[in-house]
C-alpha cells in the first residue's frame, strides 16, 4: 500500500496559490488513476485507486499547511503506512519554479509544512517530489509569496510540473525504484 500526500490549504481562496501546488499535484495522481476524492478522514480528503491490486491512498490534508504532520501522522497510523510507502508533494521556494526535485528523504528546508509533518513523523525518511517556485525576479517576503496566486501567465508551467510530479508519484506507488524515478523526472 502506498500513501500519496498533496500539502496544501483547504479553502478555495488559496486554490491557485504557490502553496497548493501540492494539492494540484495530488489531484494529477487522482485524475490518472480515475478516482475523485470522496472521503474525509484523518483530517484529510482523501482519494482511493489500486494500482496492480495495491491499494493506493491519495489524500490533501484539511489541516493547513502549518499543521499538515498531524493529519500525515493519522493517515500513516491508519493504514500502517510504512516510511518507503509515503510519497510527500509540495511547493518548494528553494528550487526554480516549475522544476521538479524527487528525493528519497532529506530535511524541511524552509517549508513549513514539511517541518510539520517531519515533526509528527519523528523523521524525515520518506520520498518527497517538491515543485520548485523561486522566481529570481520577485522580491517579497516568503510568507506573501508562497500565498500568492500563480501569474496567469506561469500557470502552464506549473500544471505541467504538478503533471509531472504526479506522475512520478504514481511510478513509486507502482514499486519503480525511487533512484530510476529520480532519473527521469528531476528536472
Amino acid at each position: 500500500m502506498y500513501l500519496i500526500v498533496g500539502l496544501g490549504n483547504p479553502e478555495e481562496k488559496y486554490f491557485k496559490t504557490f502553496h497548493n501546488l501540492g494539492f494540484l499535484a495530488a489531484g494529477d495522481v487522482a485524475d490518472s488513476l480515475g478516482v475523485k476524492f470522496r472521503k474525509k478522514e484523518c483530517e484529510s480528503s482523501v482519494a482511493e485507486a489500486f494500482i496492480g491490486g495495491e491499494k493506493v491512498i491519495i489524500a490533501r490534508p484539511l489541516t493547513y499547511m502549518n499543521a499538515s504532520g498531524r493529519a500525515v501522522k493519522q493517515l500513516v497510523a491508519k493504514y500502517k503506512i510504512s516510511q518507503e510507502e509515503l510519497v510527500v508533494l509540495y511547493d518548494d521556494y528553494d528550487l526554480p519554479k516549475a522544476h521538479v526535485r524527487i528525493r528519497p528523504a532529506g530535511s524541511a528546508g524552509t517549508h513549513n509544512g514539511m517541518r510539520s509533518v517531519i515533526a509528527e513523523l519523528g523523521h524525515g525518511d520518506f520520498a518527497r517530489i517538491r515543485i520548485g517556485i523561486r522566481d529570481p525576479q520577485v522580491n517579497i517576503p516568503i510568507i506573501n509569496y508562497v500565498l500568492a496566486d500563480i501569474p496567469k501567465a506561469d500557470y502552464d508551467a506549473y500544471a505541467a510540473a504538478c503533471k509531472r510530479a504526479a506522475e512520478a508519484a504514481v511510478c513509486l506507488a507502482k514499486g519503480d525504484k525511487i533512484d530510476l524515478v529520480m532519473g527521469k523526472y528531476n528536472a
